[in-house]
């Protein structure tokens, strides 16, 4: 009797003590907590698609979820959703068998308390306007610092300490130029340093930030996006000139061009009033997309499929949305419809793809074109008055003296008279006539001005047509089927598009290309910042705050710090979206500055460094581990912009191909260009920047993947070019010492045992080395 009161009092306090435990649990919070949940394995079959939709239910959608008896708020006894996800019966268990998938007890218990709270939505978070909590007080630290600590503190972490002086400018250079410092530039920055910090440190931002090759290195993270390359692509892949585009986005970030108008003048600068050269050069963003030039093909096919790649690449660049998903069918996971995309559809239906000459910022191409007009008006008379003297010239000719005209005046012989053009014309007289000095003056004046006129750099760019095209939604995404027409119109998940009908204008006007960009960077847009932001930040940790950084939908990962990424947002938009105030604001941070060196209760909290308790060490993109050799070696060409180059390349590369391209080594400095400059096929990418992993241009990156293999220590020891600079390093060594061609590489002076066992190779194996260190090709 006895044991059983004392069974019975033991129960009690035990369901007191649990009772006690679930009132003083945190409430459950639906994006955090559940969204991941029903995401991961709901919504493909409950979701945003209606044809895919199983059993008529909608879980991504309060009001359809709890319409009927899945989801009873308060009442998880009685949710349809809880027994079947608990249920024995395999024809009943959700999620299906065969989807092979599966949850655990800590995820059917997150449900099950989630419905006894009320089944609580919200909306996801990143079509939420982005705000600060009202408790963040950031009057005393610098902001990124106060956000980073205080999830440290939440999990018993601390920050690292500083890095070490050497480390932090070789930190800085690396990520604001792509460039190591020279021996020189650290031994001034750390003298600097040791006396006063922060001044020195301030100083050194502002003069690497003030670098032309500051555009250079962030030009290489906007082009990945914008799917870069030198070709069009496709098993033909000929090359094309487009590197006009390539020296805008230089020149753009050189400048800090606010990014609302970079964004505006790359995906419309074509319709801003009055538009410049410049301008339109900007547009060359979605002309990257690639060309097929096969024989046979439907032109309006691959038209079409350059479409479909502007409208995936501008939900993904600006959005960190996909999309492109919505080309075929109704989004299955976030709230885009297929009709939804087709309306962004329009919006790039209706251009052009003209091929433009860029002239000389003081050439005027129309009094060009009047004068040469003038001039061959002068040539015509000329021709008429010599017309009996060209003619007895002609009939005078031998056989043997006509085949050894040039071809053209050959062909303006096989021309009857009346239908020769003004170059056979000219090309007559030059060798028939023998008059005055004003025809040879003239003559000359045309070949100038046809030099002028014609043999200038061309790019690609959008023009918008005179007369729109018909948009229609295509059934599964099949340009053969099209359905009903639609308009130019965005997402009604997010903010509403506002655009202006001109008084002259029809009030049927629609929207345009201007009104899309417009509409992307409104400060109403919750996404644009956000996503940007967080990729910035990711070139500086290598990983964003969201780590899916082209996904910010309901299958993307939650950011691990929402309130800095908002800050982040906030701040640039406020700070007129300049990308530069935004780099001072990262760098200055402690959270930037701290030692990458990994401690052990990191690696046992947070081995994948989410929380940020240090820094990250990155190995260098594909074309910096090419500028880290040639400027380590003194090779280096300080030349911005300009055509691409073709370094050497190891035989048989170009050969590899549909079609077998011609490879000539570029002569002079152009032969130590940074890697930026390499000319990329699509087909038959340089290996060097392959290997290293850099994208091929096919479609928007916005991550590079970092692959650590054994091909490229190879590289850096046998390729040509390495070879090269490794030869050249010898020079250095030879002339400078090991130790500071150590510290070229390095930024720091080396041990006495590295120096040790340096000292052992000859000199040409110790330049091979150095450039093959690890430590030389990762930023710290």
């Amino acid at each position: 009797m006895i044991r059983t009161v004392y069974s019975l009092c033991f129960f009690f306090l035990a369901v007191v003590a649990t009772a006690q435990e679930a009132d003083t649990s945190p409430r459950l919070e639906f994006n955090r907590d559940v969204r991941p949940i029903l995401s991961e394995n709901c919504y493909y079959c409950h979701g945003n698609d209606p044809k895919h939709r199983m059993a008529d239910l909608r879980l991504d959608v309060r009001d359809e979820a709890i319409a009927g008896a899945a989801i009873l708020p308060g009442d998880p006894a009685s949710s349809l959703v809880i027994d079947r996800i608990h249920s024995d019966d395999t024809d009943q268990l959700m999620p299906p068998v065969e989807s092979n998938k599966s949850l655990t007890d800590a995820q059917k218990e997150t449900l099950r308390r989630w419905i006894a709270e009320g089944a609580e939505y919200q909306p996801h978070w990143a079509f939420a306007e982005p705000k600060l909590a009202d408790a963040v007080d950031l009057s005393d630290t610098h902001p990124i610092d106060y956000f980073v600590q205080s999830k440290l503190h939440e999990h018993g972490l601390r920050p690292s300490p500083p890095a070490e002086l050497h480390t932090l400018i070789r930190r800085l250079s690396l990520d604001l130029t792509g460039i190591p410092p020279t021996p020189a530039e650290v031994d001034n920055f750390v003298a600097a340093a040791q006396q006063d910090l922060e001044p020195a440190y301030d100083a050194l931002i502002e003069r690497l930030l003030s670098s032309p090759h500051y555009g250079e290195k962030w030009a290489r993270w906007w082009l990945d996006q914008a799917r870069y390359a030198d070709s069009n692509g496709y098993s033909v892949d000929a090359p094309r000139q487009i590197w006009k585009y390539r020296d805008w986005v230089i020149q753009a970030l050189n400048n800090d061009m606010p990014f609302d108008q970079f964004t505006i003048e790359q995906l419309a600068g074509d319709l801003l009033p009055h538009a410049t050269t410049d301008q339109k050069i900007a547009t060359g963003f979605h002309r990257n997309t690639q060309i097929n030039e096969e024989g046979g093909i439907d032109r309006e096919q691959f038209r079409i499929d350059s479409v479909f790649d502007r409208v995936a690449t501008t939900g993904t660049v600006w959005l960190g949305l996909t999309v492109g998903c919505a080309q075929c069918h109704d989004h299955k996971f976030d709230p885009i419809e297929q009709r939804e995309f087709y309306q962004l559809f329009a919006f790039f239906n209706n251009q052009d793809e003209p091929t433009m000459k860029v002239y000389p910022a003081d050439v005027d191409p129309a009094q060009l074109a009047d004068e040469r007009n003038q001039v061959r008006a002068n040539l015509s008379a000329f021709a008429k008055d010599h017309n009996e003297e060209l003619s007895e010239w002609e009939k005078a000719l031998t056989v043997e003296e006509r085949q050894a005209l040039s071809k053209g005046v050959r062909q303006a012989l096989e021309t009857s008279m009346d239908k020769r053009s003004p170059n056979q014309l000219l090309a007559m007289f030059e060798v028939a006539i023998d008059d005055s000095a004003t025809y040879g003056e003239w003559l000359a004046r045309d070949k100038q001005l046809d030099v002028q006129l014609n043999q200038v750099p061309t790019t690609l760019v959008m023009q918008e047509r005179a007369s729109p095209r018909e948009t229609h939604r295509f059934i599964n995404g099949d340009f053969t089927r099209p359905a009903e027409e639609v308009t130019e119109s965005t997402p009604s998940a997010l903010h509403p598009m506002e655009f202006h009908v001109s008084s002259e204008q029809s009030h049927d006007q629609r929207p345009t290309r201007l009104d899309l960009a417009k509409w992307i960077v409104s400060p109403r847009n919750p996404l644009t910042a956000r996503v940007i932001m967080n990729r910035v930040w990711q070139q500086y940790f290598g990983r964003g705050i969201v780590e899916t950084e082209n996904d910010f939908g309901s299958q993307g990962s939650l950011p691990t710090h929402p309130e800095l990424l908002d800050w982040l947002a906030l701040t640039w938009v406020d700070h007129e979206w300049s990308l530069k105030s935004m780099h001072r604001a990262i760098v200055k941070s402690n959270t930037y500055r701290q030692s990458s060196i990994n401690r052990p209760e990191i690696k046992e909290q947070d081995p994948n460094n989410y929380l940020l308790a240090r820094q990250q060490r990155l190995r260098l993109d594909a074309e910096l581990v090419r500028d880290m050799a040639l400027s380590v070696s003194g090779l280096l060409s300080p030349k911005i912009g300009g055509p691409s180059v073709f370094p050497p390349l190891p035989d048989g590369v170009m050969g590899q191909g549909q079609v077998k391209r011609a490879w000539n080594v570029s002569a002079g400095e152009d032969k130590f260009r940074r890697g930026m400059y390499t000319f990329v096929y699509r087909a038959s990418p340089p290996p060097t920047l392959s290997v290293f992993d850099a994208p091929e241009g096919f479609s928007t990156c916005t991550r590079r993947i970092r692959s650590n293999t054994p091909l490229q220590s190879l590289t850096l020891m046998n390729d040509l070019s390495f070879h090269e600079f490794a030869t050249e390093l010898t020079k250095v060594i030879e002339r400078d010492g090991l130790e500071l061609a150590f510290k070229r590489c390095t930024s720091r002076m080396p041990s006495h045992d590295e120096l040790e066992i340096l000292q052992k190779l000859d000199t040409l194996n110790a330049a091979r080395v150095l450039i093959n260190l690890d430590e030389t090709i990762t930023r710290e």
